[in-house]
């Protein structure tokens, strides 16, 4: 026992060196991610820039040749800097704003499954998953339920991981072991999912707008990473339980509730899914189900009618570009299902308020649309994005770097960007109208570009304070123990950042390259520049 004692203190100094050696680090990323301005501010400053770029570009008469076939011409640098330029910005200020092929497919998909949100049907699940999971299955059923409530991310962050917190207490395991394993679902794996979500219209939308410099008629749909995210999600739930298990949960050790910031004697046990709740979704999953039988029979027979109505296929067919009324639907219909049954709503105007109160939580997300609207619309005015995508292009060629290995490099920046930038959408919006036209000049579809995208952007969510929850994150965490500060978390959720970044690097390169799958319903792995498009 005297040995045990003295050796105490050392595992305890290792563990505070630890700390103080994340807290450093943090600090340092986070005094560079506050030089930055809000990312509001930022799209707005790089408006500006853009346009005065583009003056100074066109005055010194930058510009490329044209590699797109029967395109002889050049790409000239097209000047904002002037009359004209003033003319394009003022007729087109709101045109930008409400073209922006994000904007709607989001207000549209979140009215579903804001309903779905409030009447109390997404929590339920998300906690009947956790709960009835046995014992040896609980850190995986909260990875896994992680990444599922990403089809409303905020439910993930604000119930299931104060919940996993919960559910570990009750179990006398470390409270933060089971946070940490809800929140590398929610946050690290926020990429992977069984079902689609409001990000995946959002990126597609991005998407689409930065591969139409290249190609005008390109479309990217909603369902453009669907079969590599339903693979990620077993392959990141797998990794999870790993990484808690084996590495964060020992490493914490045995929980001591003097540590906690608050009386926990009330919140050891767990209350189980209600019978009301349970009828709510055993009614919810039926209509479900119908909603699914449905959705099946307008597309799997060959007279489905939302298969293409000319070649009769599924790729770019009604069904997929409508598959933000689908999710509209698949949410809304289940929602008001659970709520009627449960008693949370009784007549039509609970629908309304729940569509609304969804609404009102995309204030600042509508003003950041705005601007980043702006900026995608200047950056494909100037040609800009063209000559830069032409001039990366070439420079990858004449270095030799034009195969596959270019996506490791791409899917590191992503994630190195993503420390500074949390926000998923406001990075693509900056960086895909360079990255996808660039990488479609040699020869890559924008849905793997964007697969690879979401990779780096998922991974280094969990380990920067500038993604939005961060600090939500640490006020959960400060109920069970008040010394926890931001190298604690850090330190905690690093292994799952490493872990998620190699395993879905290989994947990616294994699902794409080795065995040749796609990364989604009709995607193409690749892009004929010569050819028709796909």
């Amino acid at each position: 026992m005297s040995k045990q004692g003295s050796d105490s203190p050392e595992p305890s100094r290792q563990r505070m060196e630890e700390r103080g050696w994340f807290t450093r680090f943090l600090d340092t990323v986070e005094w560079l991610g506050n030089l930055l301005p809000h990312p509001v501010t930022l799209f707005a400053i790089l408006c500006v820039i853009m346009i005065f770029i583009s003056g100074v570009a066109g005055f010194f008469d930058l510009s490329v040749q044209d590699p797109r076939p029967g395109e002889d011409g050049e790409i000239r640098t097209n000047s904002l800097l002037n009359g004209d330029g003033l003319r394009w910005l003022v007729e087109n200020l709101v045109s930008n704003f409400v073209g922006f092929a994000p904007l709607g497919v989001v207000l549209v998909a979140l009215l579903g499954v804001g309903v779905a949100d409030k009447s109390g049907l997404l929590s339920a699940v998300i906690r009947s998953i956790v709960i009835k999971a046995p014992p040896k299955l609980i850190v995986a059923a909260l990875v896994f339920s992680g990444i599922i409530s990403n089809t409303a991310s905020e439910m993930g962050y604000v119930v299931l991981i104060p919940l996993a917190g919960l559910i570990f207490l009750g179990l006398g395991r470390h409270p933060l072991a089971g946070m940490a394993a809800a929140f590398a679902g929610v946050s690290g794996g926020y990429s992977a999912n069984l079902l689609l979500g409001t990000i995946d219209p959002l990126l597609a939308g991005i998407t689409q707008e930065a591969a139409q410099l290249i190609d005008p008629s390109y479309r990217v749909d909603a369902t453009a990473n669907y079969f590599f995210m339903i693979i990620s999600t077993f392959v990141i739930t797998a990794v999870g339980t790993f990484v808690t298990t084996k590495i964060v949960e020992p490493k914490l050790g045995s929980y001591d509730p003097s540590v906690a910031s608050e009386d926990l004697s009330d919140e050891t046990s767990l209350d189980p899914i209600s019978d009301t709740e349970r009828r709510g979704m055993k009614w919810a999953g039926i209509a479900a189900l119908g909603m699914i039988f449905l959705f099946a029979l307008s597309v799997v027979p060959e007279w489905g009618v939302l298969r293409h109505p000319e070649t009769g296929e599924v790729a770019h067919s009604p069904f997929l570009n409508g598959i933000v009324a689908l999710i509209f639907i698949f949410f809304l219909v289940p929602g008001v299902v659970f709520g009627v049954v449960t008693g949370e709503m009784r007549n039509d105007q609970d629908v309304v308020n729940a569509m609304a109160s969804a609404m009102s939580t995309l204030g600042l997300y509508i003003v950041l649309v705005f601007f980043a609207a702006q900026f995608v619309s200047i950056f494909g005015e100037t040609n800009l994005g063209r000559i830069l995508a032409v001039l990366g292009a070439n420079g990858l060629q004449n270095i030799g770097l034009t195969g596959p290995l270019v996506f490791l490099f791409f899917i590191l920046m992503c994630g190195m960007v993503n420390l500074s930038l949390g926000s998923a959408s406001a990075q693509w919006a900056v960086t895909a109208p360079i990255f996808v036209p660039m990488l479609m000049l040699i020869g890559y579809s924008p849905e793997v570009i964007q697969a690879a995208y979401r990779i780096g952007d998922s991974t280094t969510n969990i380990i920067t304070p500038m993604m939005s929850y961060f600090g939500l994150i640490m006020a959960f965490m400060v109920k069970y123990d008040r010394n926890t500060g931001i190298g604690t978390i850090i330190a905690m959720m690093l292994p799952f950042s490493i872990f998620f970044l190699i395993t879905w690097i290989c994947l990616f390169f294994i699902w794409v390259f080795l065995l040749g799958m796609p990364v989604g319903p009709g995607a193409p792995t690749y892009y004929d520049i010569g050819g028709a498009t796909p």
